[in-house]
C-alpha cells in the first residue's frame, strides 16, 4: 500500500494526502499543529512527519495497480474520530500509523532571513507536499489476525499468546545491507540527477 505522491508541489495536489503531516516540535511531547507542508521556521526539537494510512477497504482487492485505489480515507474527520468509510471502501480497517523524526537542531543557523524551508527531499521536493509512505505487508501467518482479534491495546499479555521482546531486543534487530549507498554527510547532488524545485 502506497501513500502520498512523490511528485506533488502544491497544496492541491498533497490535500487528497491530508494525513501526511508535518509537526515543528517545540518540546518532545509536541504532536500539534500540523501542516502538509515543510515548518517555516526553526524547530527547536526537530521535524516530526506523520505518515498515516487509509483505513477503509473495498473489500475485494488486495492490491491495486498504483497500490493506493484499493483503500481509502474517511469520507470525512479521521480514522481516529471514527470518520465514515465511503460507499466505495465499505470496510474499515485497522490504521497503519508510524513517526518520524528528523533531529533538525544542528541546522538552525541555515534557515534564510525570509523563512523559506532550507530542506529538500531527496527526490527534489523542497515543499514537503510531496511526504508519502509505503507500506509493505510483514507479519508471520496469522500473527497480524490474532493481535486485531485480541481486545488488548498495549502490552498484551503472555497468556492472549503474544511474544514480547524488550526494546533493547527490538534496537538490535538489524538486516543485512542490499545496496551499497553513502548515507553520512552531504550530498554534492540528489539522487537520480533530481534537481530540487523551487
Amino acid at each position: 500500500m502506497f501513500v502520498g505522491d512523490v511528485n506533488a508541489r502544491t497544496l492541491e495536489q498533497a490535500a487528497r494526502f491530508r494525513q501526511l503531516t508535518y509537526v515543528c516540535m517545540d518540546t518532545w511531547t509536541q504532536r500539534q499543529p500540523e501542516s502538509i507542508a515543510f515548518p517555516s521556521r526553526p524547530c527547536k526539537e526537530g521535524i516530526m512527519t506523520s505518515q498515516r494510512f487509509p483505513t477503509c477497504w473495498d473489500g475485494k482487492n488486495l492490491d491495486s495497480p498504483n497500490h493506493m485505489a484499493h483503500m481509502s480515507y474517511p469520507e470525512s474527520g479521521t480514522f481516529e474520530s471514527s470518520g465514515p468509510c465511503p460507499a466505495s471502501h465499505p470496510v474499515r480497517t485497522s490504521q497503519v500509523f508510524f513517526e518520524v523524526i528528523w533531529d533538525t537542531k544542528a541546522f538552525h543557523n541555515d534557515w534564510p532571513a525570509d523563512g523559506k524551508n532550507p530542506f529538500v527531499w531527496s527526490f527534489g521536493d523542497r515543499t514537503g507536499y510531496a511526504n508519502h509512505a509505503d507500506y509493505v505487508f510483514g507479519w508471520k501467518g496469522d500473527a497480524l489476525q490474532k493481535i486485531l482479534d485480541t481486545p488488548c491495546v498495549f502490552n498484551c499479555p503472555k497468556e492472549a499468546g503474544f511474544k514480547i521482546q524488550s526494546v533493547d531486543n527490538m534496537n538490535r534487530c538489524s538486516q543485512k545491507v542490499v545496496v551499497e549507498e553513502q548515507i553520512d554527510g552531504w550530498l554534492p547532488t540528489l539522487p537520480g540527477g533530481a534537481v530540487a524545485d523551487h
